[in-house]
């Protein structure tokens, strides 16, 4: 199907009052999300934003939520749209709404599910607007990957020169940010990630690269301040060697670091928060060529349960984004 055929569908859906959504019916495996027919959302009460969604971000909390791990954190009532980042149009607007208007470009984090559909109602103070010069599929990559870099490195309080940190993982969507985040703060940046991907971390400002399969990262990174750990594992277990005597750990992997950490030791799982203001920041450095962005693919909303999947199963370099309406 071509994209002009795709846009006809879209209008036609919308004339009919009929719209799509991914579904998760029960946790579990890739089988367990569908792709179903759902009615138009009613409109957006004080606060909120109904929103015509183009894209939306491919996060490995996809399939940590599909699988039920993380269900004492983030609950659910099945069955649930899944879906955590989107870059869209404003169709409406509740009352106390002033940022933005019917027609916006806007981007966000939705702060819950539900960024897998053809409409969205989320927090207007979750979202930010896309500048020009930025398409829809790079805008819906940023909100998840963005905040979570820069929560995580300021959670031990601010970075800058001086300070050493170790980026686990810092060849995929948020590892690539925190680097770079990191390297305008003046930090020094150890970085481990495949070999294969060396060059790439290289440019994006880690000091060091450390090939995880074939060197051991405790062998090169010393006296560490703050370790992003984005991989979890043994390789958090590990982590714990190289801080230095007031250093922690921040990770996106473990939510139960704090009860494995040794005896005066720090470690801290993150919990992201909106902050459109950052997101809108690094969307702005990216279209003026201060901050570099990897789309490493772009799927239909009917390929994303198979790209979840990739996600949890393939390492990736860079952001998969569902495209819901084709460029």
């Amino acid at each position: 199907m071509n994209a002009d055929s795709n846009k006809n569908e879209s209008l036609s859906n919308e004339t009919s009052n009929q719209f799509r959504a991914l579904k998760l019916l029960s946790y579990g495996g890739a089988e367990t999300i569908q792709l179903v027919s759902v009615e138009a959302l009613k409109g957006p009460t004080d606060g909120q934003v109904l929103v015509r969604v183009h894209a939306a971000g491919v996060n490995g909390l996809d399939w940590k939520i599909r699988e039920g791990y993380v269900r004492e954190v983030f609950p659910l009532e099945l069955p649930a749209t899944l879906g955590l980042e989107i870059a869209g149009v404003v169709v409406s607007v509740g009352g106390g709404v002033d940022r933005f208007q019917e027609g916006d470009r806007v981007m966000g984090w939705l702060g819950t599910i539900g960024g897998y559909a053809d409409q969205v109602i989320a927090s207007a103070d979750n979202l930010g607007h896309i500048p020009e010069g930025m398409g829809f599929v790079e805008a819906a990559g940023l909100p998840t990957v963005v905040q979570a870099a820069s929560q995580s490195l300021q959670a031990g309080g601010p970075i800058g020169e001086g300070s050493r940190v170790l980026i686990h993982g810092a060849a995929g969507a948020v590892g690539a940010f925190a680097v770079q985040i990191a390297r305008q703060a003046g930090a020094t940046i150890f970085a481990s990630a495949r070999g294969r991907y060396a060059e790439y971390v290289r440019e994006l400002g880690a000091s060091e690269v450390i090939d995880y399969e074939t060197e051991r990262f405790e062998d090169r990174a010393h006296n560490i301040d703050l370790v992003l750990d984005l991989v979890g594992g043994e390789t958090l277990d590990r982590s714990w060697s190289v801080l230095s005597p007031n250093g922690m750990i921040v990770t996106t992997a473990a939510p139960d670091i704090a009860a494995k950490a040794p005896a005066g030791k720090k470690g801290v799982f993150l919990m992201t928060k909106a902050d459109p203001a950052q997101v809108e920041k690094t969307a702005r450095d990216i279209v003026e060529g201060r901050v570099s962005q990897k789309i490493e693919s772009v799927v239909s909303l009917e390929e994303a349960p198979q790209a979840i999947e990739r996600n949890r199963t393939q390492p990736h370099l860079g952001k998969t984004v569902v495209a819901l309406i084709p460029a």
